[in-house]
């Protein structure tokens, strides 16, 4: 794998990035890595990223390794030991964390219930969600409820979007009783950037008779994103997935734990891998550190994979770098949208990381479907969302400007 210029050092964004000429410009050539960014504009990265053919020939390389050695063996063992250490590794110094600290599961909705059934809840124990997370995670909320008795409340932070302060709504919605919050670092319908490391510490410093109010976080739409130190932010959980913004493979995810939230939380799913065995192979305890929360068995090709995708990435500029260049396309583009008669962005204000939605203001019913319909016939890839109802686009360090005016110009023409 050869490394990529870096065009980001230019001061000229568009001449830099897009070149007028016929030859591709370098990350035009950086992008026919990515088989599945051919002839399409693709704005679905916060569903599903682009894989890197790079990191597709890795998974194939590992499934065929472990096939011509024994899929069952010693030899495979300690490779298998081996690539979860070096998987460990390469998220944790992405997110700027201790790899003790990082445990891996298959996605998001995982390391989310891995955190929220790890509680001992009792009667009468408060869960606080946002108004704006995932129905997945909703779900497993309202199961808590059912089965043990809690009780379940939501804050209104969708309000906040344009005007109000989310950590002094979160303050304002904590109880002696609430034991979680849950909340998503960018909420994935508004595209809202939340202030975690002050919305930890509101819930840390809350006087409860229990132990510390704890902080679960929802880092779909974050990690591959900004740039991250969980080391600092302070969050207590914060789970993530390498098949989005990350460009990695489906089916290899974390959950970040910080060391002081460790004790609080018990394994829910208990397999081989989470626990510490005597010489006779008899389970004594748990595994030390954020490992007693994996399971058994997993896809372990997958890990190369998304090693391989993350290293990719790095070869263009830094993760701050890439940050800014995904703002400034999402400013371009909620600029551009902004400007069509008929079409209202949910933010006032510019966009904070790459989520830009919006709303079409055409008669009939299931607009917004049919607008996504329609686009993607014309090979322009978005998505809707029910709440609130809004189509949903996500600008990529990956996205041209070239595909932002396509977008743009597509939905000037949809009637």
């Amino acid at each position: 794998m050869t490394s990529s210029p870096n065009p980001l050092e230019s001061s000229s964004l568009e001449s830099s990035l897009e070149s007028s000429s016929s030859e591709p410009s370098p990350l035009e050539q950086h992008r026919q890595q990515f088989p599945a960014l051919a002839n399409k504009a693709y704005f679905n990265y916060g569903g599903q990223g682009a894989m890197p053919q790079s990191a597709i020939a890795a998974i194939l390389s590992a499934h065929e390794h472990i096939q011509q050695i024994g899929p069952f063996s010693s030899a495979i063992n300690d490779w298998v030991t081996e690539e979860m250490e070096q998987m460990r590794e390469t998220i944790a110094t992405e997110l700027g964390a201790a790899p003790g600290t990082i445990a891996l599961t298959e996605d998001v909705s995982v390391g989310c219930n891995i955190a929220m059934w790890g509680i001992d809840w009792q009667t009468g124990d408060h869960l606080l969600l946002s108004d704006c997370e995932h129905p997945g995670i909703i779900a497993a909320a309202l199961e808590i409820q059912r089965r043990f008795g809690a009780e379940v409340t939501f804050c209104p932070l969708m309000a906040t979007l344009n005007e109000g302060d989310p950590v002094t709504v979160i303050t304002q919605n904590l109880r002696p009783t609430t034991r979680l919050v849950v909340v998503s670092h960018i909420l994935w319908n508004t595209g809202q950037v939340l202030p975690i490391a002050e919305i930890a510490r509101a819930c840390h410093n809350y006087p409860t008779p229990k132990i510390p109010v704890r902080l679960l976080v929802d880092a779909a739409q974050s990690v591959g994103v900004m740039p991250l130190n969980l080391s600092k932010l302070r969050a207590d959980f914060y789970a993530f997935t390498g098949h989005k913004w990350w460009c990695g493979p489906a089916g290899i995810g974390g959950l970040y734990i910080h060391p002081e939230a460790l004790s609080s939380l018990s394994p829910t799913f208990i397999g081989w891998r989470g626990v510490k065995k005597n010489a006779s192979g008899y389970p004594i305890g748990w595994m030390p550190d954020s490992r007693r929360f994996e399971v058994a068995t997993s896809d372990y090709a997958l890990f190369s994979g998304l090693r391989e995708a993350i290293a990719l990435q790095n070869q263009w500029g830094s993760a701050a770098e890439r940050f800014e260049r995904i703002l400034a396309l999402s400013l371009a583009l909620w600029q551009k949208l902004s400007d069509l008669p008929h079409v209202t962005c949910l933010r006032s204000a510019p966009p904070e990381a790459g989520l830009v939605s919006f709303k079409v203001d055409r008669p009939g019913a299931g607009i917004h479907s049919r607008l996504v319909l329609e686009l993607e016939q014309q090979s322009i890839f978005l998505r809707t969302i029910q709440d609130p109802d809004c189509v949903r686009a996500c600008v990529h360090y990956l996205t041209l400007e070239s595909e932002i005016d396509r977008l743009v110009e597509a939905i000037q023409k949809f009637e």
